[in-house]
Parts: C-alpha cells; structure tokens; sequence
C-alpha cells in the first residue's frame, strides 16, 4: 500500500527496481497524474523487460499490485525470461501517511480491492 515502505525496502533487496511511481519523479518532486497512469506502467514494464533482457539477476518491482491483474504482465516477463518470482507485501504498520500525498479516499479503495491468496 503507498507509504508502507516499498521503495525503501526494494533498495534494500536490489538495485534494478521497477516502480511506476519512478515516471512521476521530476526533478526530485512527485507530479502524479491519473492520465498518465497507463503510461507509467508501460514504463515500469519496459524498464523490467530490459533488465530481464540483461540478465540482471535481482530485478525487484515496487508498484501496489492490488490485484492478480496489476501483476500479470510481470508475471508473463517472468515466465518469458525464466525467472523466478517472489511476492513479498510491506505492511504499513506504523502508521505511515502516504509520502505521494495520495488521499485517503484513494486509499481506501486500494484497500477495498486488495487481492491475496495465501
């Protein structure tokens, strides 16, 4: 969920992180805009073909992913390039306040179509 430490943990794990909040990063401020939504994760998925193109080894996708659709075309690179896939879910335990100013009305709908199997 947005603020619950994705980004930080993904640096902690890899270097070759695909996040489609990246393509909103400009000039160190976060422009986020829902037009531009599609484009942001074609970006992230192209940016994560090449890296599996590459060979890179640890290549780790920071994007919210709240349902199996939101994954699948990673799932499909994975599958293309023979890697092999780890979902890992940060929680937002501590009370954290999204860091992208994303309303809270916003959130709760994140929240509402959450998709886990366990």
């Amino acid at each position: 969920m947005t603020g619950s430490g994705k980004s930080t943990f993904a640096g902690m794990v890899g270097r070759a992180i695909c996040c489609a909040d990246d393509y909103f990063m400009h000039d160190g401020n976060y422009n986020w805009s829902a037009d531009k939504l599609n484009a942001a994760h074609a970006w992230s998925q192209r940016k994560c073909r090449r890296f599996m193109k590459a060979n890179i080894e640890r290549i780790v996708v920071a994007n919210t992913s709240t349902r199996e659709r939101e994954m699948k075309a990673y799932m499909d690179l994975a599958r293309q390039f023979g890697y092999r896939v780890f979902s890992v879910i940060v929680e937002t335990r501590h009370d954290n306040k999204s860091v992208h100013n994303v309303p809270e009305e916003s959130l709760e709908k994140m929240r509402a179509r959450f998709e886990i199997k366990l």
